[in-house]
């Protein structure tokens, strides 16, 4: 039996990480696709601890793991920990805010059932899926980043800052990973990019975005270390 690893790095979610371990948890993956559930609480200072326990505790039978942070090491360090105790055979990043559906989790295993791909992106900017209406500069910022990631990485995605990728574990498992927090996302972009014959994918996905007052994290700051990291690892190719 196949599993899919799915990697939750948690700061803070206490008012939401329940919810979404409980919409994990109804998902029916195609072809009888097991789930590896993997929480990675980043030194959360709210309850979110005693909220993960809580719902262990009441839902026992499910394959649940929580690992923890001594210190807040960031989003990035969190997906390092939780992709190191993977042993699935596919890997799906899930963050605790209930802004994407795991629901849509078959669609990004299809091209990897169909052994077509070994990685897939979930864009939020292609298909026909409902998208919470938010911030312009952020869409702006987002497609800015993307382009700038597919002139040097040589792809044309859609949506690089999605939390929804989806990998072979041997594939995410092979990348030597650095960035500790929100750079990640550029730098694996521009990693897996650079791995010979690598098929990489993207299908459309929903978006439910959170404002800042719902707790939403990323800011202007984390924008500008994505463009270094694009130049880092893109230009420079630094391992």
């Amino acid at each position: 039996m196949k599993v899919l690893s799915i990697v939750i790095p948690v700061y803070n979610e206490g008012k939401t990480i329940a919810i979404t371990l409980a919409k994990i948890k109804t998902v029916q993956l195609q072809n009888n696709i097991a789930k590896q559930i993997i929480v990675v609480n980043d030194c959360s200072t709210d309850d979110s601890v005693a909220a993960i326990e809580l719902y262990k505790s009441a839902n026992a039978t499910e394959e649940i793991k929580l690992l923890n942070h001594v210190i807040n090491k960031g989003k990035g360090a969190a997906l390092h920990t939780g992709i190191a105790a993977a042993t699935g055979d596919y890997l799906v990043i899930q963050d605790a805010d209930l802004e994407y559906n795991p629901e849509e989790y078959k669609i990004l295993l299809q091209p990897l059932e169909d052994e077509v791909a070994d990685v897939v992106y979930g864009s939020r900017f292609m298909g026909g899926k409902p998208h919470r209406i938010l911030f312009f500069w952020h869409t702006i910022g987002n497609k800015f980043l993307t382009q700038l990631s597919n002139m040097f990485a040589n792809l044309n995605l859609s949506d690089m800052e999605t939390c929804y990728k989806m990998f072979r574990v041997e594939v995410i498992k092979s990348v030597k990973l650095k960035e500790q927090r929100f750079g990640f996302e550029p730098e694996v972009t521009q990693k897996i990019a650079r791995i010979p014959n690598i098929r990489i994918y993207e299908v459309g996905i929903s978006y439910y975005g959170r404002t800042y007052l719902e707790g939403k994290k990323i800011g202007w700051k984390d924008g500008v270390r994505a463009i270094f990291c694009i130049v880092k690892y893109g230009l420079f190719k630094m391992q």
